[in-house]
């Protein structure tokens, strides 16, 4: 045991006896030479930081939404919302589970314990959205969905508003569409949203007048505009060289096309939609998102930074190309 204590004796005394600082004096020169490589080091790894008026946050909440029309409220529960949450319990990290049913529609919070490391957040909501691809045959006849929302952590750093004189909602969309695209490809542009754009739509109006003087109903027309714009497959004619897949013509390409539709009325008589109906196309009513800019009409397009990203540079680039598409 005493040798073994004289043994680390030395090693201990040689450690308490040296001194970093008369190290140092006595080997000046390469004392500045670490300092100088310090300096330089530190200097080169200041300029390679990345600015971010907003630094990123990992978001450890996903929304799952369900649309079942025509449903109950207790319907949606039992026969969607618990057999979901049933299938999120076997997600790893797996927290909370809140669900809200409501006649048509469920909402379902899904939350990853804070342990979670951000680095494998990503990875679990894959695995959420596998597991309940993988169990959407098990849902009833009619749902739509579930859609999945986990992008809660995008920050726009800078918006700008399009506005178009003389243009319609539909055109000036279209230039935002554009306008999107172009700025997607200026680097650490991580994500262009359209805000304030209007969507249009067909309206069909069918007066009930006119279908009783005709003896239809309306479930005969809405028959007959399934059939007719319907994309089904029409098979294929095998040649010895190749497949040639076969298409059948009759899809809706304009207004004046669908007002042509043909109808065969109770007495035999073939007339057409647009007796029966006023058609044309028009937006949205009441619209989602209204976005004004200085009084007018705009759509927003927000941009967000990719991770890592200079937020100083990409001002500078944005600027760029904004002039370039003005």
């Amino acid at each position: 045991m005493s040798d073994a204590v004289n043994a680390t004796a030395p090693a201990t005394s040689w450690v308490s006896r040296f001194n970093l600082s008369q190290w140092a004096l006595d080997h000046q020169a390469f004392t500045r030479y670490l300092m100088i490589v310090l300096m330089l080091l530190g200097v080169a790894a200041y300029f390679q930081l990345g600015q971010d008026e907003d630094p990123p946050f990992t978001f450890r909440a996903m929304v799952v939404s369900v649309a079942w029309p025509g449903a109950t409220a207790e319907q949606v529960a039992e026969q969607v919302s618990d057999r979901i949450e049933k299938t999120l319990q076997e997600v790893p990290y797996a927290d909370k589970i809140r669900s809200y049913a409501k006649p048509g529609e469920a909402l379902i919070i899904f939350q990853l314990k804070d342990s979670a490391p951000p680095g494998e957040v990503p990875q679990v909501w894959y695995a959420v959205r596998k597991k309940v691809g993988d169990m959407r045959g098990t849902l009833p006849q009619g749902v739509i969905g579930p859609f999945f929302n986990d992008e809660f952590g995008d920050v726009y750093g800078v918006i700008y508003a399009l506005q178009g004189e003389g243009f319609s909602p539909a055109e000036l969309k279209t230039v935002a569409d554009d306008v999107r695209q172009q700025l997607l490809r200026v680097p650490d542009v991580s994500k262009v949203e359209l805000f304030g754009e209007q969507d249009e739509k067909l309206y069909i109006e069918i007066s009930q007048k006119r279908l009783a003087v005709l003896g239809l109903n309306l479930q005969q027309v809405l028959d007959a505009l399934g059939q007719q714009n319907a994309v089904v497959s029409a098979g294929a004619v095998q040649s010895p060289q190749d497949v040639v897949q076969v298409r059948v013509a009759g899809a809706f390409n304009s207004v004046e096309q669908l007002r042509a539709m043909p109808i065969r009325a109770a007495s035999g008589t073939q007339i057409r939609l647009g007796d029966i109906a006023d058609i044309g196309l028009g937006y949205v009513d009441p619209p989602g998102v209204l976005v004004r800019h200085n009084g007018k009409d705009s759509i927003a397009l927000g941009i967000s930074m990719a991770r890592g990203g200079d937020i100083i540079s990409l001002g500078k680039a944005l600027k760029t190309t904004v002039a370039g598409i003005e």
